[in-house]
């Protein structure tokens, strides 16, 4: 019997057969937190309308060890004013050795955010919090989900563009999210 790999399917690191993957290291690469309308934004009603951002950056730092950065940008506004501004670079540094190019891929976008984000959300929890606003708890984000419609928009870009079906700009390889 053959298998076929599907690009949506995620393999977990556990399946991959001789494959090695490891966390060196996690830290906060950068962190903002701006209040652009203080204090004025303390005496507005109503409630904050907030947005979540999400982006990812890879760098291969040498053979086999890959430094994964995940940006978590929260803007919130009330009306017209925005309130805050929390970002929060979130790094680690992993070691991923022995999987296939389209697994290593896989890894690289579920697995390593995975990681990440809760490292990240405490830190906007934090932020928000010692800034003075009302507690926000980010929820958790579906990374794989996230993988698998990026995976079936460049799989729909390709084919369009094969079928010389459209002069359209692909959107960049990163993770976007609005959380209303």
């Amino acid at each position: 019997m053959t298998e076929e790999q599907n690009p949506d399917q995620v393999i977990p690191p556990e399946q991959a057969a001789g494959a090695q993957l490891q966390i060196q290291k996690i830290y906060t690469k950068d962190v903002s937190f701006e209040i652009p309308n203080a204090p004025k934004v303390f005496q507005e009603q109503g409630q904050a309308d907030v947005k979540l951002s999400l982006s990812q950056r890879v760098e291969e730092l040498g053979e086999n060890l890959e430094e994964i950065t995940l940006t978590v940008t929260v803007t919130a506004t009330i009306g017209e004013k925005t309130a805050y501004l929390a970002e929060v670079a979130q790094a680690g540094i992993f070691l991923i050795n022995g999987f296939p190019e389209q697994a290593k891929h896989a890894v690289v976008n579920t697995f390593c955010p995975n990681t990440l984000f809760p490292y990240a959300r405490t830190s906007i929890t934090n932020l928000v919090a010692d800034g003075g606003f009302p507690p926000l708890t980010l929820q958790p984000v579906n990374f794989e989900q996230l993988y698998a419609q990026r995976m079936q928009q460049m799989a729909a870009e390709q084919q369009a563009q094969s079928n010389g079906a459209g002069n359209e700009e692909s959107a960049p390889a990163e993770f976007t999210s609005t959380d209303d």
